[in-house]
C-alpha cells in the first residue's frame, strides 16, 4: 500500500514538470513583443536615416542587434527549457533542427545563457562607449562591473561543469573499464 502512494507520488511529482510549459508559452509571446518591438526599430531607422548622422545609425543599429540577441536568447530557453525540463520536441529528423539542441542538457544551458548574457551586455558597453554623454561615470563604470562580473561567472561556471564532467565517468567509461 505504502510502494503505491509512493509511485503516485512519484508520478504526480514527475507530471509537475508540465506546468513549466504555460511559462514556455508566455516567453514565445515575450518574443513576439521583441519582433514588433524590432519592426518598429527599423522601420524609424529606415525612414529617418537621411536625417541621422554615422554614429546615431550605428547606435540604432546597435538596438536592433540588442533585440536580435535578447530574441536569441529567448528562443535558447524556450527550446532548451522546454526539451530539457519538460519534454522532447521529437525534431531530429527536421531539415531546420538546431545543432546545438542535440547537446543540451542543464549544465550546457546554464554556459549557452550566460554567454548570451555577456554579448547582450557586451552590446550595452558598446553602446555606451559609443556615445558616453548619455551615462554619468558612475553608471559606465556599473556597466563594466556587471559585464566583468558576467565574464567571471560564465567562466566559473564553465569551468564547474567541466570539473564535473571530468570527475564522473561517463557510461561509456564505466563500461569499458569493467
Amino acid at each position: 500500500m505504502q510502494s503505491k502512494a509512493l509511485n503516485q507520488l512519484a508520478r504526480f511529482i514527475f507530471w509537475s514538470r508540465w506546468l513549466q510549459a504555460p511559462l514556455y508559452v508566455g516567453l514565445v509571446l515575450a518574443l513576439g513583443v521583441y519582433v514588433y518591438e524590432f519592426t518598429i526599430s527599423l522601420f524609424h531607422l529606415i525612414t529617418t536615416a537621411y536625417n541621422l548622422d554615422e554614429i546615431q545609425i550605428m547606435l540604432h543599429v546597435l538596438d536592433l542587434i540588442d533585440v536580435v540577441m535578447i530574441a536569441n536568447l529567448l528562443i535558447m530557453v524556450v527550446v532548451g527549457g522546454y526539451e530539457t525540463f519538460v519534454s522532447h520536441l521529437n525534431i531530429g529528423n527536421h531539415p531546420d533542427h538546431p545543432e546545438w539542441l542535440s547537446e543540451v542538457n542543464a549544465g550546457t544551458m546554464k554556459i549557452k545563457l550566460a554567454v548570451a548574457l555577456i554579448g547582450i551586455s557586451s552590446i550595452h558597453l558598446l553602446r555606451t562607449f559609443i556615445d558616453p554623454g548619455q551615462k554619468t561615470n558612475m553608471a559606465i563604470m556599473w556597466q563594466v562591473v556587471i559585464h566583468l562580473t558576467l565574464v567571471v561567472s560564465a567562466i566559473m561556471i564553465a569551468l564547474t561543469y567541466k570539473l564535473l564532467a571530468y570527475s564522473s565517468p561517463s557510461k561509456n567509461e564505466i563500461s569499458v573499464n569493467q
